[in-house]
């Protein structure tokens, strides 16, 4: 995904909320061998881009005035308390050659089919909604899959089941973390709601 951005020369809180009034957005990029630089963003445009997943999962194409571009990745953006105003976005330069560590969405998929769903009628909960993988840039997955179609009634899918694209692997390797846990509903619960209607 490509992004526009502007260098600016004048920094301090005084001249971001000036920026923030003329609907620009202020930035940094930082990393690599080049110094951090101060950026300003257009608000509609990040704002729209932010609200789409590979947007966060992504290297993304900063293009830069004068026909310059740089290879971000995302890495932080600061919202208003309660007004849909991004305040602050940092992004960091990807080098192709040097591993990274990044959060990538989970994906579920097969859930409404898996034995789970179908015999035992439960309800699946995704525990875990992102994980932490370090790769380098070319192999960054836009997300990561997690097939349910086999999972069973009381069952969970844990780190170790979930299959990496090629060159990726988890940055906290946990076998038995829990991805996602398929919850049976009935027993007591269902005996304690049938009492008063008997």
């Amino acid at each position: 995904m490509k992004f526009n951005a502007t260098a600016r020369s004048v920094q301090g809180s005084s001249a971001s909320r000036r920026l923030r009034r003329a609907g620009r957005v202020p930035a940094i990029v930082y990393g690599g061998t080049a110094a951090p630089l101060n950026i300003e963003l257009d608000h509609n445009e990040i704002f729209h881009a932010l609200r789409k997943e590979q947007f966060h999962a992504s290297i993304l194409t900063m293009a830069l005035e004068g026909g310059k571009s740089e290879q971000v990745l995302l890495r932080s953006v600061q919202w208003h308390a309660y007004k849909p105003q991004v305040l602050h976005v940092d992004f960091q330069r990807v080098d192709a050659n040097q591993a990274l560590h990044t959060k990538v969405p989970l994906h579920f998929v097969n859930a409404d089919t898996s034995p789970a769903v179908k015999l035992s009628g439960a309800i699946i909960s995704h525990v875990i909604t992102e994980v932490e993988v370090t790769c380098l840039p070319q192999a960054l997955p836009q997300f990561i899959e997690v097939n349910l179609g086999d999972l069973l009634g009381g069952a969970s899918v844990h780190q170790k089941d979930i299959v990496l694209p090629k060159g990726v692997t988890f940055t906290h390797p946990n076998d038995e973390l829990v991805i996602a846990t398929a919850v049976v509903k009935g027993g007591a619960a269902e005996a304690e709601e049938a009492a008063p209607a008997a």
